[in-house]
């Protein structure tokens, strides 16, 4: 199980990580690259706004990508199953990183966006497919556990990406397009250990009806003496579901059986993008300058930041203390530090200590992130529906993820600049009000069945009554 978990992280959700974080490092050398390809094609300067709108394509198109990725991820786990859909995601990913690789030496900047567009999709689907595999092989005492497995590649990935995009090794300026394709190493992994593992044994027997495949496939994950009882919950889920095919996305939107399982997972999928965790890596670089620290060395302070997220969700201990309890604790916690970091930033040029308060205050927000909002998420997500729906609920999911990620790009440069230091408190009410939500509609799902969890919800999708 452990090994099937690193299997699919890693051309899973550590893509995403990745790439989110390399296109950070090469930025300036990337602008030179537009200038001297606009020049040399049509003999003139390229212009600084068109400049801009071109960076503004190349970083944000991975969003546009990563959507496309959503919403093709659930459909390819239903027909090519969900080994199959990831499989086939690297080859998205190895094409990606030819394109980019080669957009320097022809001197075609357009390549560069066609490859983060195609990076994009691989990212949406693997953020889709890979939590939806691993909830569906991991027993029940351990599904917290394994679940944890897609924020740990995520925040592998953010940190790695990182610590490779440092100017020591690939973030040099004749390094970068090396950089942005070495993304591939990851989808050749994948494909050289993931063909290993059995698919999944709840989709063998629920969607394929293939017992035989299911009992081997248990029976690897589970061991010979301990896979019977799992083959008996898939089993029961089988019968509840009585040949139920799987549903589509607007399907579930007019299922009343599932209606608050999928506003649970809108509030928490877009509460988790607007949580302020963006703004927190926007003002990293501010607050360290502002404590004395050389502007040189922050890239390798920023490191830290990332190391924080990846400790918290190698720590995470959600298969001891409830998923809920982590995630409001979680999202209380961002609440108390972004009031702590509003008044640091207010005060901040009074006492000499007072950006250290801000130092400690950014790193407490993101260890608070990586402990509930961060790891918990797609957890739930595969724990709030049957076979039928999850496919759907994670494009759904995927979908508003990608979406929020989209706007709150769009949109933050506003905030920061009209807030300031007062965006936080934006960010603080959003945290406090997500936690509210799940305290009164969210039931604890640690050590469940799927079927009971289905039974916990159908007290507010039909009323006390029924």
């Amino acid at each position: 199980l452990f090994l099937a978990v690193c299997a699919v992280g890693i051309g899973g959700t550590f893509q995403y990580g990745y790439n989110v974080s390399i296109i950070n490092a090469p930025t300036q050398h990337i602008h030179r690259f537009l200038n001297e390809t606009w020049t040399t094609r049509y003999h003139k300067e390229l212009n600084p706004d068109l400049l801009t709108f071109l960076w503004s394509v190349i970083a944000s198109v991975f969003s546009l990508g990563g959507l496309c990725g959503a919403l093709l991820g659930g459909s390819m786990a239903i027909r090519l199953g969900r080994k199959g859909a990831l499989l086939m995601n690297n080859v998205i990913a190895i094409l990606a990183s030819i394109l980019m690789g080669i957009s320097f030496p022809t001197g075609l900047f357009e390549l560069l966006i066609a490859g983060r567009f195609l990076i994009g999709i691989n990212a949406g689907i693997g953020i889709c497919v890979q939590p939806l595999y691993l909830g569906e092989v991991a027993p029940k005492h351990l599904r917290g556990g394994m679940a944890m497995g897609t924020s740990i590649f995520l925040t592998g990935g953010i940190l790695t990406g990182q610590i490779i995009g440092l100017r020591e090794l690939l973030g040099g300026e004749m390094y970068w397009p090396l950089l942005l394709s070495s993304s591939c190493f990851a989808a050749f992994a994948q494909l050289l250990f993931l063909p290993w593992f059995p698919e999944s044994p709840r989709y063998l027997l629920i969607d394929r009806g293939d017992e035989l495949s299911c009992v081997k496939a248990l029976k690897r994950f589970h061991g010979s003496s301990e896979y019977r009882s799992e083959m008996e919950d898939i089993q029961r889920e089988c019968f509840a579901l009585d040949g139920e095919k799987p549903k589509k996305p607007w399907q579930l939107f007019t299922d009343r059986g599932v209606r608050w399982q999928l506003i649970t997972v809108i509030v928490m999928t877009m509460g988790q993008q607007l949580s302020g965790i963006n703004a927190i890596y926007f003002y990293a670089t501010y607050i360290f300058e502002q404590a004395g620290i050389v502007a040189e060395k922050i890239p390798y302070v920023t490191l830290g930041t990332g190391a924080c997220e990846c400790l918290t969700a190698l720590t995470c201990v959600s298969n001891y203390v409830g998923r809920r309890s982590l995630i409001i604790g979680g999202y209380l916690l961002m609440t108390l530090w972004s009031i702590i970091l509003t008044f640091s930033l207010t005060y901040q040029k009074l006492y000499s200590w007072v950006p250290y308060v801000s130092m400690t205050s950014i790193f407490a927000f993101i260890l608070s992130f990586g402990l509930g909002p961060g790891g918990i998420t797609n957890t739930l997500t595969a724990e709030l529906f049957i076979q039928s729906s999850r496919p759907a609920a994670y494009m759904i999911g995927g979908t508003i993820s990608w979406i929020s990620f989209f706007t709150i790009g769009m949109l933050f440069p506003f905030i920061v600049n009209g807030l300031k230091q007062y965006c936080f408190l934006v960010f603080l009410l959003e945290c406090s009000s997500i936690a509210a939500f799940i305290f009164l509609v969210i039931p604890e799902t640690k050590n469940k069945s799927f079927l009971e969890i289905k039974k916990e919800f159908h007290k507010l999708n039909f009323g006390r009554s029924t």
